[in-house]
């Protein structure tokens, strides 16, 4: 699976092929699988995620602004309480010519990193509490590299799809003002 740091090394055939791949495997899985989110009494009707249509402009390059004090910060849930992450770093990039920034969070012992956001589709086109990327970089990440952020690979949580999931919302930081006409839109039930 293609994840938001290693788009830049495939061309834009391999990388729109690559997505459709990603994205019909997603929806075998939500369609199929015993873990799946979508509850198991509508998972006969289902047919699949929306998404926005592939848009390679929303592949942008990030410079990394890297935090030596980890900050911790306690994420708001859906329907539980609050998750401590550690604030590891800040992303800054452009989107339809505007400066943006988002804050990357790690919990303790994930090798991932975890960037939620809401942008000005969250709500009317995407999930109304927000969407999610991540990111699985090779090596630590320091001050002033760069890393691509593939907009298009943005998810819904789980509990996009049921009440049953506690899901982190995106603080008020990573809210960004543009419109990220990428990756997953709002599940019609």
């Amino acid at each position: 699976m293609t994840d938001a740091s290693d788009v830049d090394e495939l061309s834009e055939d391999e990388w729109r092929e690559e997505l459709q791949n990603t994205r019909r495997e997603k929806d075998e899985f939500f369609g199929d699988h015993p873990q799946s989110p979508i509850p198991p009494e509508k998972r006969d009707e289902f047919d699949g995620l929306t998404y926005f249509d592939p848009a390679p402009e929303y592949q942008v390059t990030a410079t990394v602004e890297s935090h030596e004090d980890r900050e911790p910060i306690d994420l708001e849930m859906t329907s539980a309480n609050p998750q401590r992450y550690l604030r590891t770093m800040t992303l800054h990039f452009e989107v339809d010519g505007q400066e943006q920034s988002l804050a990357v969070y790690q919990q303790d012992g994930q090798e991932s990193l975890f960037v939620p956001f809401r942008d000005k589709t969250t709500g009317q086109q995407s999930y109304e509490n927000g969407r999610y990327l991540e990111l699985h970089p090779d090596r630590e990440l320091t001050d002033s590299d760069e890393v691509t952020l593939d907009f298009n690979l943005a998810y819904s949580p789980f509990c996009a799809f049921s009440e049953t999931f506690a899901c982190p919302l995106p603080p008020e930081e990573n809210w960004l003002d543009v419109a990220i006409r990428a990756g997953e839109r709002k599940w019609d039930e």
